[in-house]
């Protein structure tokens, strides 16, 4: 399959005249029932791969992670029948839908669709819900789908105004039931103030006065409620808000104040009461009526953990923020997912929507940290790794269990990293314990103590006896209770004192004693073991986990955490981190991470299995390490959880099989063998084969018809060897790619497929590699060329609140010395981010300016506006690295606008200059070229002296014609222009030759220049023949791949010939506008046939507008940046790219095409004539020639440059012969070259003299 499909084009013949066997062309057809002709996938281990992205590394990587377990699981004396089972097993899909059971009697309903009267003539069919409605209508059914539940304080503005939304949409008749969740947020801090528990009851004598406004409002809603209903109870809330805008003076003087609560309630009431309102109020108030509802739905607000969103939205349990917006979206997301359950039958009209949807996704608590988005992936750690060498932490741990079920075998193990030295560890380890308490049959709590500070005496004798409780009193009944006192009685009597006398130390002995005896245990073992504990040792063994949590978890001492079989949870706050939090993390990892593994270890019969093991070693603990062990192990794999049913394929004569009944290692693989993928597979799968010995499976399927020949190239796949690298000469003895027997006749390209994180680039190639002609190579027949792998790329994505991405946010890159070598900006498509690298450390943060005024990097969920926050960034390996951060506007920066025009920025000047002392040497960097002292010395000691504001040309060429184009381009621009010039060069696509010439050319005549580069973002849709993604190159990326504070650019084609200063060009105002263009001209009245622009498709959408030439155009890049133009061209590229009939002409149609979004100056005609389209008649004002192409003629341009530029002769021989110098070609001096400076152009044409064949014209 390797040889067919890499050598294709020299095969097909043959291959198109054999006869295809009956039994396999009927296997291939039977298959292609079950997958689309031509499609290949393939599986490692059962998990998807993506094969579009594959590359030996990555596939090594894998494989090697598979094997590490595989010897992991070996070591803890797991089969190899159930490893294999571990490693095939998929996890199921993580699903992002958390839903929170807010199902309670604290829940005010507004509305019920299905009784309320005023519903009463909407259809109950749910199948209505599948009927196609126009876009924003809403459907309206009598059944209760969507539950919209605020959860809100009804003192906060945010609690006010959601209610008066809901009585809006209410009115209108909206298709929702609404409810609240009122709590109290003053209330809520007494709960956290009392760890979690209602304070005591209010005494009888207490004073109204300290009520707080909250609680005052929901005891009189409830009381409203109660007596005149629930609509009635609304319309209080509603009342209270509408006096408190009326009484503010200012947008400012929004708060609520008492009277506002008693006068809403006397204007409710009065209208139904038979008691004055006024009288009723004051009992209220001083009976404490209905006080302990409020307090209750308070508390319940605390465990579902929502306070501290302030106001929220359950829409059937999914939490969304509060606003109109909000509430549509999330009621739209909600419905997509009703629709589906209602087309297979899942809910019909007797279902219970809320009941269904809870039941089946909902949880008890919510906490972001626990139930992260899709976007942010959880940090795991191996526990495995550590058990299974030195360290000897997790051996030294003693579990504590839930009464009674200190037996069973535990899937989950909760290990507790507790600072026993600070109140908040301490937090930790009383909910800890209180979660047993409170009865886990499927948990068991570990806890690894350290200190942030030297230990005293009682931190050390608590430490000894928590350790001395859980190793020899896990099993009694009462031992949670007991080291719950002594949690209490250690952090209120000894955390906190200044010090410890001796007394004090046996006073806590004696406590220690008196709580077991209290609780069943015995104290003598107290008595005997704390007196004679050694100091020295404890303070010992809590230094050796510090350092065990810096190597596991990068964090200093002090640091608290959760680790759930390997999960790791630094709680942010203590009083909201609380025991029903390990509830849920005990259930949301059960489900996703645990219990397929736990089922399939359940399998073993370890007696069985290892008969020579002692039978008292395979306790509960044993097994439950082994769970803990694995389960954390295989959360570190970075591997898909899609799969696919490769087992209902035939595979008798279509497929290549290979068994290895002892491998942990099986492949399984769809592949259409005549394919670019198919090219990569069978080379990449053969490196697996020989190797790892993997069992395989590969099941061919071609496409089942072709209008076309599937391959046109030919195909090596390069893999390393040891030998490789074991010479010095790494250009000579490296990794190769031969191709033998190729065609000689054919005109060839070479062309790399590298990994995505790669540049590599040519360093030795005498030869156009764009334009091989094997027979024209004469006696050697044999064509050589060297790539090198140059710098690897780092991208990354980018977003602030709600995943948005802060469009034109400036990042910089470096290291600790310098910490600006690299700078870009982040697009609005994905927030996505490059830049270059090499290996290394490296340090990211916002660049200095608007960006770093407005924003601050939010690292590991903390932010901290007091520091310039920068992330490290370690690369390591040749895979690249893909970051993604978020950054956080700063406090009184939310409402302002990064992006902002160069009249409103009061900064504007200085912008341009704040990394200036860094451009030269991190511009040589960004592009790779090699600048030197002799290049910065250019433009004092070469030919002519210039003076002013250096001029930036931009330009970019392929293959030896267009640079040779190029040189003259150069020499054309320098002889008249009289400011210093810089030329930028995309380095792409550069010849060796050309980046050897162009700094002896920059020394000889006296300019500066860069090689600059940027790689294809993998989500933007690819091009695929070279002239496209050069044409794409010239437009799609102008605000990123130049450095930031470089603000305008001009365009020239390389095959340009300019005759006026550009400094002109340069300097001309083009009123604002980010792009400046000259219009094509319309003077050659033979070419308007050809003027395509004038009819149909492009005169419509122009509406008048001219249609530009893209040979050349400025670019302010300021101002480019600053409207985001190049996010928009992206835009409408990945539109219309698509789409084979678009885009002809690339650089070309995308800035016309989008000319209405991203405004385009028009340039004066002179600035660009063709002769194809302007004619002979402005010829002589024409201040760039371009070399065009004509649609008529179709001439050469090297034949139309000598005819049509009088001067081009002579600046082609003065470029052929300085490269021919520079190469140590012998060549003919046919004249002396002109001085190079300023000059006027002669209307004479010069005679024409013939090319010189040599390696000159390059």
């Amino acid at each position: 399959m390797q040889e067919i499909s890499q050598n294709f084009p020299s095969v097909v013949s043959s291959l198109s005249r054999m006869k295809l066997n009956d039994s396999i062309k009927d296997e291939i057809v039977a298959n292609q029932r079950y997958m689309p002709p031509g499609k290949s996938l393939m599986a490692l281990n059962g998990a998807l791969i993506n094969i579009e992205d594959i590359d030996l590394y990555l596939l090594i990587d894998l494989v090697h992670q598979e094997l590490s377990l595989a010897d992991q699981f070996s070591k803890l004396k797991i089969p190899r029948t159930i490893t294999q089972k571990l490693l095939s097993t998929v996890p199921p899909a993580e699903s992002s839908m958390f839903r929170v059971d807010f199902r309670s009697t604290h829940v005010q309903y507004l509305n019920n669709l299905e009784e309320d009267a005023m519903y009463k003539r909407w259809r109950s069919n749910i199948n209505e819900i599948l009927m196609p409605v126009f876009p924003g209508q809403l459907r309206y059914i009598r059944k209760n789908l969507f539950h919209a539940v605020y959860v809100l304080d009804p003192a906060t503005v945010c609690g006010l105004e959601v209610i008066d939304m809901i009585m809006s949409l209410y009115e209108n008749h909206f298709p929702l039931r609404f409810g609240v969740i009122l709590y109290s947020s003053k209330f809520i801090k007494s709960i956290e103030i009392n760890g979690g528990e209602l304070h005591s009851p209010v005494a009888e004598d207490d004073s109204p006065v300290n009520e707080d406004i909250s609680s005052l409002i929901i005891r009189l809603f409830l009381f409203i409620k109660e007596s005149h209903g629930t609509q009635t109870a609304f319309q209080f809330l509603s009342n209270v808000n509408r006096l408190r805008m009326e009484s503010a003076d200012s947008a400012d003087d929004d708060a609520l104040e008492i009277h506002h609560v008693e006068g809403a309630f006397v204007e409710t009431i009065l209208p139904k009461a038979k008691t004055p309102p006024q009288d009723m109020l004051l009992k209220l108030e001083k009976e404490k009526t209905f006080m302990d509802q409020s307090q209750e739905s308070s508390m319940f607000v605390f465990k579902l953990g929502l306070t501290k969103l302030k106001c929220c939205l359950l829409m059937n349990g999914l939490v969304s923020e509060s606003s109109e917006e909000a509430l549509l979206n999330a009621m739209n997301d909600e419905l997509q997912r009703i629709q589906e359950q209602v087309y297979y039958g899942n809910i019909n009209s007797y279902t219970d929507v809320l009941e269904k949807v809870l039941s089946e996704s909902g949880i008890n608590r919510y906490n972001p940290q626990i139930i992260t988005d899709a976007k942010v992936k959880p940090k795991f750690i191996s526990l495995a790794s550590s058990f299974l060498g030195r360290e000897t932490e997790l051996k030294d741990i003693n579990y504590l269990h839930s009464p009674e079920t200190v037996d069973d075998v535990k899937p989950v193990t909760h290990l507790l990293a507790v600072d026993v030295t600070s109140k908040k560890g301490m937090k930790l380890l009383h909910e800890g314990i209180r979660f047993l308490i409170g009865g886990s049959n499927g948990a068991r709590l570990g806890v690894l103590f350290s200190a942030s500070r030297e230990a005293d005496l009682p931190s050390i004798i608590f430490v000894k006896a928590f350790e001395i409780t859980a190793s020899t009193y896990s099993h009694k009944k009462k031992v949670l209770e007991f080291l719950d006192q002594l949690c209490s009685f250690y952090e209120r009597t000894y955390l906190l004192a200044s010090s410890a006398t001796a007394d004090s130390t046996q006073a806590f002995i004696d406590k220690v004693c008196e709580f077991a005896e209290a609780n069943g245990l015995s104290s003598k073992v107290y008595r005997a073991s704390l007196p004679e504990y050694s100091k020295g040792k404890v303070r010992k063994q809590l230094n050796k986990v510090v350092q065990f949590l810096h190597r596991q978890l990068g964090v200093e001492s002090g640091a608290n955490a959760v680790i759930t079989n390997g999960r790791v949870t630094f709680p942010i706050d203590e009083s909201t981190f609380l025991s029903h939090d390990l509830s849920l993390l005990e259930s949301v990892e059960f489900k996703h991470r645990i219990k397929h593994i736990w089922e399939i270890i359940e399998e073993v019969n370890w007696q069985e299995t290892y008969p020579d093991i002692d039978p008292d070693m395979l306790t509960s603990k044993f097994v439950s390490d082994i769970i803990l062990f694995v389960t954390s192990s295989m959360a570190m794999r970075d591997r898909s959880s899609e799969s696919a049913r490769f087992e209902i394929l035939s595979a008798e004569y279509s497929a290549v099989v290979f068994n290895s009944e002892n491998s942990t290692i099986h492949i399984d693989a769809v592949i259409d063998p005549l394919s670019p993928t198919g090219q990569k597979l069978s080379s990449l799968l053969r490196v697996l084969q020989r190797y790892a010995q993997p069992s395989m499976r590969i099941v061919l399927n071609p496409m089942s018809s072709l209008v076309d020949i599937p391959l046109k190239n030919y195909y090596r796949y390069v893999v390393p060897t040891m030998d490789d690298f074991s010479n010095t000469d790494y250009s000579i003895s490296g990794p190769k790619a031969f191709f033998a027997n190729m065609p000689l006749s054919k005109t060839l390209t070479m062309n790399l497929d590298v990994p995505e994180p790669w540049l590599v680039e040519p360093v030795i190639a005498v030869h156009d590699l764009d334009n091989i002609l094997l027979e024209k190579l004469g006696d050697t027949r044999t064509l050589q060329a060297v790539f090198e792998l140059e710098a690897l790329v780092l991208t990354g994505h980018c977003s602030e609140k709600d995943h948005e991405p802060p469009q034109g946010l400036q990042l910089i890159l470096g290291t600790k010395s310098t910490p600006h070598l690299v700078d870009t900006l982040v697009m609005a498509n994905l927030g996505y981010w490059q830049m270059k690298v090499s290996p290394g450390v490296w340090y990211l943060q916002l660049a200095p300016g608007r960006s770093s005024e407005l924003y601050v990097l939010k690292e590991d969920g903390n932010v901290n506006e007091d520091r310039s926050l920068s992330k490290r960034i370690t690369i390591n390996d040749l895979r690249g690295k893909v970051v993604h951060m978020e950054v956080v506007k700063k406090k009184g920066k939310e409402n302002e606008k990064l992006l902002v025009s160069s009249d409103e920025d009061s900064h504007s000047q200085a912008e341009g200059h704040w990394n200036s002392n860094f451009l030269k040497w991190a511009s040589g960097f960004i592009g790779g070229s090699e600048q030197s002292k002799k290049e910065k010395a250019a433009v004092d000691h070469g030919k002519v002296e210039r003076h002013g504001k250096t001029i930036n040309i931009f330009s970019i060429a392929s293959g030896h014609l267009y640079e040779r184009f190029l040189k003259i381009m150069i020499l054309s621009v320098l002889k008249n222009t009289c400011r210093p010039v810089k030329f930028w060069f995309i380095k792409n696509y550069l010849s060796p030759q050309f980046k050897d010439v162009i700094p002896h050319m920059a020394q000889e005549y006296g300019f500066e220049y860069e090689l600059i580069t940027y790689k294809w973002p993998t989500w933007l849709h690819k091009q695929k023949e070279k002239q496209r993604i050069i044409w794409a190159y010239k437009i799609l990326f102008l605000d990123v791949i130049f450095p930031l504070s470089l603000e305008k650019v001009i365009f020239v084609d390389a095959d340009q010939v300019v005759r006026a200063d550009m400094g002109e060009l340069y300097d001309m105002d083009i009123k604002g506008r980010p792009l400046a263009y000259t219009p094509f001209c319309d003077n050659n009245k033979d070419m308007d046939g050809y003027r395509f622009w004038r009819q149909g498709f492009w005169k419509d959408h122009l509406r008048g507008r001219p249609y530009h030439i893209s040979a050349l155009y400025v670019v302010d890049l300021k101002r480019f940046r600053e409207t985001a133009a190049g996010d928009n061209l992206r835009v409408f590229y990945e539109t219309l790219s698509k789409d084979p009939n678009s885009l002809a002409n690339l650089d070309q149609d995308l800035p016309n095409y989008a000319q209405h979004t991203v405004p385009i100056f028009s340039l004066p005609q002179e600035w660009l004539w063709c002769e194809s389209w302007c004619g002979n008649a402005t010829k002589s004002k024409a201040k760039t020639i371009d070399l065009c192409n004509n649609p008529m003629t179709k001439e050469p341009k090297l034949q139309g440059a000598r005819r049509i530029v009088s001067e081009w002769p002579d600046l082609d021989s003065e470029a052929r012969q300085f490269t021919a110098k520079i190469l140590g070609e012998e060549v003919v001096t046919l004249e002396t070259p002109a001085p190079v400076g300023p000059m006027q152009t002669s209307g004479s044409d010069a005679s024409s003299k013939g090319d010189l064949e040599s390696k000159a014209e390059l």
